[in-house]
């Protein structure tokens, strides 16, 4: 066992790597021992809050020093004890935005997003992106005179995340940048960092404890817990474990649903989505047709049957097959449930798995309420 842990962490240096990072900290009487590497264009460092996420990041921009270990960014080794490197965070090229932005008081939007062009590394070979180009994608036309005292929470967090693109970085550190906003100003700056994430080619690290958003927005999953990493691995592939789920947070446990815009209903105001299991009624979405689309959808909103019901006031029924069913003890049980391509979760009582008799390979119905789907459920391209 010893001699694979010591394998993998020299095969994380030797392959290419957006990040890889293979350190040890001790920070008062918390400890932090952390090994994972990745290539997505966005990782998401997922765990209940207090796991070390945050500490992690601040190790990866150089605000603190493990004690051992190595930290590469691309090409690049920031920090590697044994050989006596540690490179400051303003050699880094790393970009960080903080739960609240951090923006200059006295300086206007346009001001602060030209300090973080200021800041841009004139000897790297990589051409900065445009003070033009991160006011559109990131919606800031109309506040560029306005002061951060001016500005909704959203709006600072979308200068902030500007500021720190205009610096040039090659990693983007984004440590819980929705935690301090309302669902709605959430929605609004997730779909500008969707836009960040479609439109440059800068990786990014994602701090977050939300489901939703590390759906959303992530490509892989580093799944922390006391300081540690416990699993790594494909966001939508992680979600649907029922192994994970614990760790993960079982309350808001459930899995993706990756499909496409069918048709719109305006007289209903409803979407319908396909995918390679079935169809889809959800709230609208303003996607085109044809456009990729993903529905999230929780455990704890799916029911159970046997058979086809009729007169009833579900509109989303979808058959699959039972593929595992979770162990643990106590009254409720997580099934996890095959619909096509796509793995379910399903939280029910251990009641109802008695009398319905379910097991491995058992055909069962789906029932899922549109209504349950709501904006943060949902999402498209």
């Amino acid at each position: 066992m010893v001699g694979h842990a010591i394998k993998y962490r020299q095969r994380i240096f030797a392959e290419p790597r957006v990040i890889a990072v293979n350190i040890e900290q001790q920070l008062g009487t918390f400890h932090l021992n952390v090994v994972f590497a990745s290539a997505a264009k966005v990782i998401a460092l997922f765990g209940r809050s207090g796991c070390g996420k945050t500490s992690v990041v601040n190790a990866i921009a150089g605000v603190s020093r493990p004690k051992r270990g190595r930290i590469q960014i691309g090409d690049t080794v920031v920090f590697d004890a044994e050989a006596g490197i540690f490179l400051p965070p303003e050699a880094r090229r790393v970009g960080y935005v903080f739960q609240d932005g951090l923006l200059f008081p006295h300086m206007n939007v346009a001001q602060n997003l030209r300090y973080g062009q200021g800041r841009q590394d004139v000897g790297s070979s990589r051409a900065g992106v445009s003070l033009s180009k991160v006011v559109d994608v990131l919606g800031l036309n109309l506040l560029l005179a306005r002061r951060p005292i001016n500005l909704s929470g959203g709006e600072r967090q979308r200068v902030a995340i500007g500021r720190a693109l205009l610096a040039n970085p090659q990693l983007l550190l984004l440590d819980e940048p929705l935690a301090a906003l309302d669902n709605e100003r959430k929605q609004d700056v997730m779909q500008y960092i969707e836009r960040l994430r479609d439109e440059f080619a800068i990786p990014m690290v994602l701090v977050s404890h939300s489901h939703d958003e590390v759906t959303r927005l992530a490509q892989e999953m580093v799944l922390m817990v006391d300081g540690r990493v416990v699993e790594t691995g494909i966001v939508d592939a992680m979600m649907s474990r029922l192994d994970l789920t614990p760790l993960s947070g079982r309350y808001e446990a459930g899995a993706v649903i990756r499909a496409t815009i069918a048709s719109h209903d305006d007289k209903y105001a409803l979407t319908t989505l396909t995918f390679a299991g079935g169809t889809l009624r959800v709230p609208r979405i303003n996607g085109a047709i044809g456009n990729p689309a993903h529905a999230r959808v929780r455990a704890r909103d799916v029911s159970v049957a046997l058979s086809a019901p009729s007169d009833i006031s579900i509109n989303n029924i979808l058959q699959g097959i039972v593929r595992e069913i979770s162990r643990e003890p106590g009254p409720i049980v997580d099934l996890q449930i095959a619909v096509g391509e796509a793995l379910l979760l399903a939280r029910i009582t251990r009641y109802s798995v008695d009398k319905l008799n379910l097991a491995p390979g058992t055909p069962v119905y789906l029932l899922l309420k549109a209504i349950s789907l709501d904006k943060q459920s949902l999402a498209h391209r």
